[in-house]
């Protein structure tokens, strides 16, 4: 829609005895912005794609090395607590809070109450979490596809945002030139608007 708008300036460009250099002016604002709105924008979101994609790739391989998944034991299931909150059922299903224990990475015990995703939790039923490399909980890491996905939305909001922008800046472009345009026909008007139609003054 954007692109369409800008074409429509194009017109201007039609030779025509008539024709102003302001109307030139706004072909060339009208080509200018086709350009940047079909060129310079997908060009934008592909560079801020790929940026992003680098990053969380990088990210994504960090919390792989630094997250690890263990097996945890039910001790014994606990009262669950008004505003519990696990990083590793944040948006997921409603689970149980138990007392658990756990060997850490650094091979530290640990004991301590968690959310399980266990509906009706009995000692010693196990399940898995994930930890850093001292046994601390940490939400699951980001999984490569998901990461990719993040950056193909990231490139294409900035794409569209680029292209608001310049079309935008068209826009404004455009509003001041026909404001200057009809200041200066309020000038002509004001100096032939008093004699127009009377004999002998030329209209």
């Amino acid at each position: 829609m954007r692109a369409v708008r800008a074409v429509s300036g194009l017109w201007r460009w039609r030779r025509n005895p008539l024709r102003r250099a302001t109307d030139l002016a706004e072909a060339w604002l009208a080509l200018t912005a086709l350009l940047l709105v079909t060129l310079a924008a997908p060009l934008i979101g592909v560079l801020s794609g790929s940026a992003a994609h680098t990053s969380l790739q990088r990210s994504v391989r960090a919390q792989q090395q630094s997250r690890h998944v263990v097996t945890a034991a039910v001790v014994r299931e606990l009262d669950p607590a008004p505003a519990a909150t696990d990083p590793e059922l944040v948006g997921g299903a409603p689970g149980s809070r138990v007392l658990a224990r756990w060997t850490a990475p650094d091979g530290t015990a640990r004991r301590e109450a968690v959310q399980a995703r266990l509906p009706d939790p009995r000692p010693g039923d196990t399940f898995r979490i994930w930890t850093d490399g001292h046994g601390d909980r940490v939400a699951r890491p980001l999984d490569p596809g998901t990461a990719t996905a993040h950056a193909v939305l990231a490139g294409a909001g900035a794409a569209l945002l680029a292209a608001g922008l310049f079309e935008g800046g068209r826009r404004l472009v455009l509003r001041r030139m026909l404001l200057r345009r009809y200041a200066c026909w309020g000038r002509e008007w004001g100096r032939v608007g008093p004699d127009w139609g009377r004999t002998g003054a030329g209209s």
